[in-house]
């Protein structure tokens, strides 16, 4: 039996808990080297979790003969780069999401890959949690009817400075791409491409209400399947609570949860209401983590790859164009 070893590149926060310690959980996986560009962080990371080797050099790892796939955790303005250096060593590409600062990037990454014949996953990782994968059998099922319409709600609080009083990257658009719609919103954004189908079409309007950080803090858009539902939702990052709610409306009930909380999945019909708690795994990534090593050794699919993640890049770009490019 095959066993897939997995580098990371960028063994950050992200990979403490939500997938670092899944990578050696997961059938037929194991995680046999991590990078961080500080030495001394990569070797304490390696260490804590019982890691073979550690690398301050993404080329090394990279490189590494027992390394079989590379895993990218850094922020997203690194994810082309290190993404062409894997491919082009003939190793398979995990990348943490977004896919990229932009679709031409992200169209960038998936050439790479094409071109030397290796798998491009992306970490949209709700794709693979058996809650939501609840509502889209609750959907498919036929229990809300045809879908009329769907509402996206999410606010949170205001990003504060760091110690050294530098903003996070995840507001930094040279870094992220974009601001908060970006590194949380487009978790939701592509939940729904994969619940519904294609969006094909968007309009969207984005400001800084707040004036603090760089990015955008505030979007608003409105969207049409191609099944004909239509769409719309609205992002703010300095509100005074915490909170998001998504509804999808049918012809026979309607459907809400939440793409962040741990609330139960709530189905409301004519009879009546029906919950659905689904507790989610310890390491939120686990699920999406076995797909790809089963992907890899033949034995079933990734939900999210390049080519299914770019359309959340697109759709982000045309959201917050007005913003960045008026």
């Amino acid at each position: 039996m095959k066993t897939i070893r997995w580098g990371i590149i960028g063994c950050g926060t992200v990979t403490e808990h939500k997938s670092g310690p899944a990578f050696q959980q997961v059938n037929q996986s194991s995680l046999t080297a991590v990078m961080r560009r500080d030495g001394e962080k990569a070797k304490d990371y390696a260490e804590r979790h019982g890691v073979p080797r550690w690398y301050d050099r993404a080329e090394d790892l990279i490189l590494d003969e027992e390394v079989d796939a590379v895993y990218i955790a850094t922020p997203p303005s690194s994810h082309m780069k290190y993404t062409k250096m894997a491919a082009e060593a003939g190793k398979p590409v995990y990348v943490e999401k977004p896919m990229a600062r932009n679709a031409e990037e992200c169209r960038t990454m998936i050439e790479a890959c094409e071109k030397n014949d290796v798998p491009l996953f992306v970490a949209y990782y709700r794709r693979s949690l058996p809650r939501f994968l609840k509502v889209k059998e609750l959907i498919e099922k036929g229990r809300i009817g045809d879908i009329r319409f769907l509402t996206i709600q999410h606010t949170k609080k205001p990003v504060q400075k760091q110690e050294d009083g530098t903003w996070p990257w995840r507001v930094l658009p040279e870094e992220s791409g974009g601001g908060l719609l970006y590194d949380v919103g487009s978790h939701t954004l592509d939940l729904f491409d994969f619940l519904l189908g294609p969006l094909i079409e968007i309009k969207g309007a984005a400001d800084n209400l707040a004036g603090t950080h760089p990015a955008e803090d505030t979007v608003s858009a409105s969207w049409k399947f191609e099944n004909g539902a239509v769409g719309n939702g609205v992002w703010n990052f300095s509100s005074y609570r915490n909170g998001d709610t998504n509804r999808i409306v049918g012809s026979r009930g309607e459907i809400t949860f939440s793409t962040f909380g741990d609330e139960s999945v709530k189905l409301m019909t004519e009879p009546g209401e029906e919950s659905f708690y689904i507790e989610h795994p310890t390491h939120i990534q686990y699920y999406h983590i076995q797909s790809i090593v089963n992907e890899l050794l033949g034995k079933g699919s990734c939900p999210s790859t390049g080519k299914s993640a770019i359309r959340t890049n697109e759709l982000m770009g045309k959201m917050v164009k007005n913003y960045y490019f008026s």
